[in-house]
């Protein structure tokens, strides 16, 4: 029986995977038939994973927040000053928007539970803590308006796609330097 809880993981894996890879290789477009061709099953095999095209994106979306938040939990962020975490957060998520832009596109942001969004965001709200409380940010807004504002600003990149304009690592830096140089605390 375990075995075959194994194999149906691993089938249900290789599903999410290849619709990942061909939603962000082709777009909207692809069709239940292709998923199911790249990831090597037939679509008979594929519809009992997956009911509908609905149920499909819907488990992708989740598998996305939770990939997100597994990044995020193992960033180090703890480990490094706050300039260097806001970096890899703006990594991971730049790198995460190339994955799933056209989920997001086509499926819209998902819907998560309130624990999902609390787990996305407890990383950021401790490194914007650890900010305030180190002296990084600027005296004259509050954390909660420089994480607003940093999440305005990851969000305006991601919706313009800047990761595909200008590559991954060369948009998150983009939008750390930016960020960073408007939020840290100027010498008095």
């Amino acid at each position: 029986m375990t075995r075959n809880v194994h194999l149906r993981d691993r089938v249900a894996v290789a599903i999410l995977d290849a619709a990942a890879a061909l939603l962000a290789r082709r777009g909207e477009s692809v069709s239940m038939a292709e998923v199911a061709a790249a990831a090597g099953v037939g679509r008979t095999t594929l519809y009992r994973y997956f009911p509908s095209r609905e149920a499909l994106l819907d488990t992708l979306s989740q598998d996305a927040c939770a990939e997100l938040i597994d990044k995020l939990a193992n960033a180090g962020l703890d480990d490094v000053e706050v300039p260097e975490g806001m970096a890899r957060v703006t990594r991971i998520a730049m790198s995460q928007a190339a994955k799933y832009q056209a989920l997001i596109r086509l499926h819209g942001k998902p819907d998560v539970p309130d624990e999902t969004a609390r787990q996305l965001m407890a990383p950021l709200i401790a490194l914007f803590a650890r900010g305030a409380a180190d002296g990084t940010w600027r005296r004259d807004l509050s954390t909660d308006t420089l994480l607003d504002l940093y999440m305005a600003l990851l969000e305006g990149a991601l919706g313009q796609a800047l990761h595909a304009k200008l590559g991954v690592e060369p948009a998150a830096a983009s939008i750390t330097s930016v960020f960073i140089h408007g939020a840290e605390r100027t010498a008095v």
